[in-house]
């Protein structure tokens, strides 16, 4: 099972900025995640915190594919562009 760190970096306006480490296997990847508030909003209702959304997000893409292939930097919007269900099935991990 992978481990998931999350660190806010920035926030302001209507962006939130996110550092992320996977450690899986003796190895990690590290990614720079921005996540809109009109996204937040639309998502999650406001049930959790965007550094909770980033990291179920994670668990997400983790279940679909290895740390290796996630983008090192993405807006999180772009996870439905490859990812069709994201919006509707990520409701199901928090």
């Amino acid at each position: 099972m992978a481990e998931i760190k999350v660190r806010e970096v920035s926030s302001g306006g209507d962006t939130y900025g996110f550092d992320v480490e996977i450690v899986e296997s003796g190895s990690s990847s590290r990614h720079r995640v921005s996540v809109g508030m009109a996204d937040y909003e639309s998502l999650t209702e406001g049930l959790i915190t965007p550094r909770e959304l980033v990291e179920k997000s994670f668990e997400f893409l983790l279940e679909r594919e290895p740390k290796e292939s996630i983008l090192s930097s993405f807006d999180l919007s772009v996870i439905a562009n490859y990812f069709m269900d994201y919006p509707s099935l990520i409701k199901d991990y928090f």
